[in-house]
């Protein structure tokens, strides 16, 4: 059986799934809130599958290059807002 790239992408987006899942989860057994650090890892994990599904299931990698920037710079920030905020709000 061969992987085609489409079969790798959703291990990959699965797999990162299951991290973020973990990470966050292991935070609310405790009862406590994400730390700085695993904020910044599940963003990191949200950003990673962002571009994922944007160049690979909306098929933005063979895209004019000004709608890759635009979704991916959209993405940027938005994920840059929510990890500002979130860190503000821990202050």
């Amino acid at each position: 059986m061969r992987f085609t790239r489409t079969d790798t992408v959703f291990t990959l987006l699965a797999l990162a799934t299951l991290a973020g899942w973990w990470l966050g989860e292991g935070a609310a057994v405790r009862g406590q809130r994400l730390g700085g650090v695993t904020t910044l890892a599940v963003l990191a994990l949200a950003a990673f599958k962002g571009v994922l599904i944007a160049l690979d299931y909306m098929e933005l990698r063979s895209a004019p290059a000004l709608w890759r920037r635009l979704v991916l710079g959209w993405l940027a920030v938005m994920l840059g807002l929510i990890a500002l905020f979130s860190l503000l709000s821990r202050g």
